[in-house]
């Protein structure tokens, strides 16, 4: 009996150990309200959610056990070796190895600026170090981020140009490589990795005419390691346009590019159509512990360029709703 328990409790261990796998049909569990806008991750003790200027940390029956909002005298986003002390957001966020990982930019009206992985530890919220951004990779936004266990590398999504998404070394702090994402799912908001694929929640949909948003998936296994190369390239007057001197030729410039990419295939995982009401989706992860989908969601304002414009108040909103959506694992 005693060798029989034994084994059962090591099959249980081995079940949480071996947690965090992706399904291909959940059903939603409940709805939790939060007060962040932009993400949410979990490991075996907490859940962590993203404002636009603050982290917040509750345990696994939602009660909040920690904040660091960002005020004057906070210098939560304003780290002036990296992105010259001018930030004024977070995306999607992921939790690894006791530190919290974030994307941190300033955002205005479509277009990101001073882009830098910023970490924190997810215990006291203190800063510990950044990973900057390489501009000379493509990337032109930081929506939200995911951390590769299996590989230790941190991908990053953007929102403005949501072809690519891009990975850096924990090990270097260098860029690494980017997978461009075929069909491209527009106005990607947040990002995770289980399984050897990342999960893509894009905010492809429409608020005001109530259409769904949608959770894409992408297989990421065999990205090769490409970094940055001497090269010449045209340069860019929007993420879509080359720039043309007087005479309409193309300009290039000469220097470090992009050394290479991979296609990835994008397929539908779901479509979020019991959202509340639609909205702006947002981060998502996996639990750990029950190997739930959690995916936070935005409903009640009118979005332009990813910004909040108001409230509808024509259905009864005075202001923007923040909420995680649990969904269990059917199979």
């Amino acid at each position: 009996m005693k060798k029989l328990l034994v084994l059962l409790a090591a099959c249980s261990l081995g079940m949480a150990v071996n947690a965090q796998h992706l399904g291909t049909e959940y059903r939603l569990k409940k709805v939790v309200t939060v007060p962040g806008r932009q993400g949410v991750a979990a490991d075996k003790n907490y859940f962590y959610i993203s404002d636009t200027r603050g982290l917040y940390v509750y345990d696994h029956n939602w009660n909040l056990v920690n904040k660091r909002v960002k005020s004057d005298s906070d210098p939560l986003f304003n780290n002036p070796d990296v992105n010259n002390g001018g930030a004024n957001h977070f995306g999607d966020i992921d939790v690894y190895d006791g530190k919290i990982y974030t994307g941190n930019e300033y955002f205005n009206l479509g277009r990101g600026q001073n882009i830098s992985v910023d970490i924190y530890d997810a215990k006291t919220l203190k800063y510990i170090e950044s990973i900057p951004w390489k501009p000379e990779s493509g990337q032109v936004e930081v929506s939200g981020l995911a951390v590769d266990r299996e590989r230790n590398l941190v991908w990053l999504s953007d929102w403005v140009d949501s072809r690519y998404v891009y990975a850096y070394s924990l090990e270097t702090k260098q860029y690494y490589t980017k997978v461009q994402c075929r069909p491209e799912p527009y106005w990607c908001q947040g990002i995770f990795i289980v399984d050897g694929t990342m999960l893509l929640a894009a905010d492809d949909g429409e608020s005001t005419y109530h259409i769904a948003d949608n959770v894409y998936k992408m297989d990421i296994t065999g990205a090769p390691f490409t970094g940055l190369v001497d090269g010449t390239e045209p340069v860019k007057d929007t993420p879509w346009s080359v720039k043309t001197d007087k005479k309409g030729a193309v300009v290039k410039r000469t220097g470090k590019i992009a050394g290479g990419a991979m296609g990835g295939k994008v397929t539908l995982l779901r479509e979020m159509t019991d959202f509340r009401r639609a909205g702006e989706i947002e981060g998502l992860c996996i639990d750990p512990n029950t190997d739930d989908l959690m995916v936070l969601n935005n409903r009640g304002t009118q979005i332009i360029l990813g910004m909040s414009q108001g409230p509808f108040t024509g259905e009864g909103y005075t202001g923007e709703i923040h909420e995680v959506y649990v969904y269990e694992k059917i199979k």
